[in-house]
């Protein structure tokens, strides 16, 4: 009996991808349209997303255009900002704003590393309940029959080698991410 392991792929694979997410909004040395990701103004008498009301553009290394899509929202947009505790400087003009990241400290720089560290550990907890989801699987068609004992085996050392390249990969996307965080 073949065990299929595409569901267990496809979750690693989803873990990857939220980890990568998930890092794109930790800060790094340069100013990304992508750490304005989590500031959600209060415009139209919802809470939307910064992209969905306006463009963001990267002026320079540490400073990032907002220019709104309708001007009567700058205010809103600004309270988001400031909402976002992002520790940044905003400043308005005739054309939008302009938002200013200050040169992170070494200290700053080692709560990122943190933070980081935490979302790559989050992660991995994740691989590890894909990897009992898995087992749990394994055993139950175990059970059903069909499978011997050292089939069995053969298809945990496959699960776990799985797993800990999925390890490795978290492992290389917080490595890549602490680089940039360090620059």
């Amino acid at each position: 009996m073949a065990y299929d392991f595409s569901k267990l792929k496809v979750n690693i694979k989803e873990t990857e991808e939220w980890l990568t997410r998930e890092l794109s909004g930790v800060r790094t040395g340069r100013a990304t349209p992508t750490l304005l990701d989590s500031v959600m103004p209060e415009a139209y008498g919802i809470r939307t997303p910064l992209r969905d009301l306006a463009s963001v553009s990267i002026e320079d290394t540490r400073t990032l255009r907002i220019v709104p899509w309708d001007r009567s929202i700058v205010k809103a947009i600004e309270k988001g900002i400031t909402e976002a505790d992002l520790g940044v400087g905003i400043a308005t003009d005739d054309q939008g704003m302009r938002v200013t990241f200050p040169e992170l400290t070494s200290e700053r720089r080692e709560q990122l590393s943190k933070i980081a560290g935490d979302k790559t550990e989050q992660a991995k907890v994740t691989l590890r309940s894909h990897r009992t989801d898995a087992l749990k699987m394994l055993d139950a068609a175990g059970k059903a029959g069909g499978m011997g004992k050292d089939e069995a085996a053969r298809l945990k050392i496959e699960i776990q080698k799985l797993i800990d390249a999925g390890n490795e990969s978290l492992a290389n996307i917080l490595d890549k991410k602490e680089t940039e965080i360090a620059q």
